[in-house]
């Protein structure tokens, strides 16, 4: 028990001797070093760990490891800007690329087209359509005010015979009708529009205009009109469709009905609708009754396909001038080729001679062949035996046969 209290207070003296001497030493270091020791190695925080700074001594703070100077990169100031007014500036746009001009034909069939504002607008459609088609020119006299109603105003059985002797055309389009809804004036009486008298006077004109053109042997194309927004010039418009297609296919003329292009499936009118490529455009102006540009073209494609018809290759993309100017290089070759006699079928070689090549007699024999004993006694020589067509019954065997067997 004695010896057991010995060693624990040997143990105890021995770690309080060594406390005091670690404590001297520490009280002999000097005070500097030790404040330079705590802020070398200082606890590193978070910002420490993301911006890779280990030591503060590496700040120009820390008196005792030397730090190599840093050249300080001067900034360079940043590049300024160029500053454009973008309210007197215009904008850069990239040059349009437009489409080389077709040239006509001096010989290009020309397309007469007379009416109203409607006919007007058709040869700006009838225009782009065949702007492509060097042997056909568009010749659009429409009259915006004028109709077969007012013919004081303007007398079209008058102007379109000297229209016609002056242009010479291989095509007669008439689109009228949009201003002659009111009174007409006869050589008796002044006549209320919708009246049976009126619709008796317009089928006559309407009749003697068509004939100006039929009689000189021109084909006539008579386009119908369109829908309106007015319900009531709407249902004008239908009669008088009616009424130019059986004056008009009466003479020889023919109708071209354009109703389906400018109204919707239950037959209302719209202002809205397809285009000749299948978009949704604006076809109509704001007072349903003009065309826009687009509705111009639209009329115009109804009218292309008979006219294309008529006019043949004649309004082709295609067509070229037929003149030296488009004739292929007609030269003769520098080395001539000799040319030979052609050879006779009767007579190969020109001796004479009536026969062809191997033309010899048959061989005579004394014996007729197969051939000729089907072709002439109508026999046939029996098969040989064993072959498919050999349909003889086998000989019978005798008994000295079979016994030997």
């Amino acid at each position: 028990m004695m010896k057991k209290t010995d060693r624990t207070r040997k143990i105890r003296w021995l770690t309080l001797a060594l406390t005091a001497v670690s404590l001297c030493l520490g009280a002999v270091a000097p005070v500097h070093v030790a404040e330079a020791q705590e802020q070398r190695y200082q606890r590193r925080s978070i910002l420490d760990f993301f911006l890779g700074r280990r030591y503060l001594d590496e700040s120009p703070q820390a008196p005792d490891v030397p730090q190599p100077r840093r050249q300080q990169q001067r900034k360079r100031p940043p590049a300024q800007k160029a500053v454009v007014n973008t309210r007197t500036a215009p904008p850069v746009r990239p040059p349009v690329q437009e489409e080389p001009v077709v040239q006509k034909l001096g010989d290009a069939k020309k397309i007469l087209i007379v009416g109203d504002f409607l006919a007007s607008g058709l040869g700006d459609g009838l225009t782009a359509a065949f702007e492509t088609s060097p042997g056909v020119i568009v010749e659009a006299r429409g009259n915006v005010s004028s109709g077969l109603v007012r013919d004081d105003y303007y007398d079209w059985p008058e102007q379109l015979p000297k229209m016609i002797d002056e242009l010479k055309p291989a095509m007669v389009v008439v689109m009228i009708g949009a201003n002659d809804r009111q009174q007409m004036v006869t050589d008796t009486a002044k006549e209320k529009f919708r009246t049976d008298g009126w619709f008796t006077e317009y089928r006559r004109r309407v009749l003697s205009f068509g004939k100006e053109v039929t009689e000189r042997k021109i084909p006539l194309l008579w386009v119908g009109l369109p829908a309106f927004e007015s319900d009531q010039m709407t249902a004008d418009a239908v009669q008088m469709n009616q009424l130019y297609r059986n004056q008009v296919e009466s003479i020889g003329g023919e109708f071209v009905d354009i109703w389906d292009g400018f109204v919707d499936e239950n037959g209302n009118f719209i202002v809205t609708g397809s285009d000749v490529n299948g978009q949704q455009v604006r076809l109509r102006t704001s007072d349903g009754i003009n065309l826009t540009q687009a509705g111009r073209r639209k009329i115009a494609f109804y009218v292309e396909k008979p006219a294309r018809r008529i006019l043949g290759t004649q309004a082709s993309p295609d067509l070229v001038r037929l003149d030296e100017s488009a004739l292929p290089g007609l030269g003769l070759p520098t080395n001539p080729v000799e040319h030979t006699v052609p050879i006779s079928l009767s007579d190969p070689n020109l001796d004479g001679g009536t026969e062809l090549l191997g033309a010899r007699p048959p061989p005579v024999t004394l014996t007729k062949s197969p051939r000729d004993l089907l072709v002439e006694q109508g026999e046939m020589t029996p098969a040989p035996v064993g072959r498919v067509d050999d349909y003889r019954m086998p000989a019978a065997k005798t008994p000295a046969e079979v016994s030997v067997k």
